[in-house]
């Protein structure tokens, strides 16, 4: 996987990046990538296939028609190590499992993407609205997806881990969402990724770290040393 750079993508980022909302903070991110594989990735692919496949061969006397009736097409487990390839990349820090991912993953239709959009960024749009005139967030949003990925062509997926197993959640999240836009004929895909953070709660953490701070120097000061 390689990260591309994107001019479309700029100016959104730019903005997505810290939304001041008054108690809360919107940041939000559009990220373009290669399918194609460098070095670290082919090995990474290799382990993913290798665990899909011990998966798939330990789930033969199993009764579920799911997930193996999708990780049985080539194609199918091809996307998923794609867009497992594409978190891995976003957080490098983050050990993530093929499988466990899997179980996050689901498709959307561009209905419930907007939908979902409409319902956690209604302030955030008006901000933008604010700075740009009358262009709609979404639509700006829309057709800069579409420029790099041809939304046409695309499968849409979410990405909702449970609390554990989320490497997006900081101190503070209110809510957050993740999809990825993927073209297989481009062979690339876009991530785009919001969390919206309490403003109280960062300032809590500060007033934690100074009422601490002063602690301490209230013990000190009856200390003979």
């Amino acid at each position: 996987m390689k990260f591309l750079e994107y001019t479309p993508l700029e100016s959104l980022n730019y903005f997505l990046s810290n939304v001041n909302l008054g108690e809360c903070t919107l940041k939000g991110s559009l990220e373009a990538y290669s399918c194609k594989h460098t070095g670290p990735d082919r090995k990474l692919s290799l382990s993913f296939e290798h665990e899909i496949l011990e998966y798939l061969g330990s789930s033969l006397d199993s009764d579920s028609s799911s997930p193996t009736d999708f990780l049985s097409s080539r194609s199918s487990r091809k996307t998923l190590i794609y867009l497992v390839l594409t978190l891995s990349h976003i957080y490098p820090d983050y050990d993530f499992s093929v499988m466990q991912a899997h179980n996050f993953f689901r498709e959307e239709g561009w209905d419930s993407f907007k939908q979902i959009f409409n319902t956690y960024m209604f302030e955030a749009a008006k901000e933008w609205a604010v700075a740009n005139g009358d262009s709609p967030l979404l639509e700006s949003i829309s057709k800069s997806i579409d420029e790099v990925v041809n939304l046409a062509e695309c499968e849409i997926y979410s990405f909702n881990p449970d609390f554990e197993g989320d490497p997006f959640l900081e101190k503070g999240t209110i809510w957050s969402f993740n999809f990825f836009f993927y073209n297989r004929k481009l062979k690339r895909v876009i991530s785009f990724r919001c969390c919206c953070l309490s403003n109280l709660a960062a300032e809590g953490t500060l007033a934690d770290e100074t009422f601490n701070v002063d602690d301490d120097g209230d013990i000190f000061d009856d200390m003979d040393l």
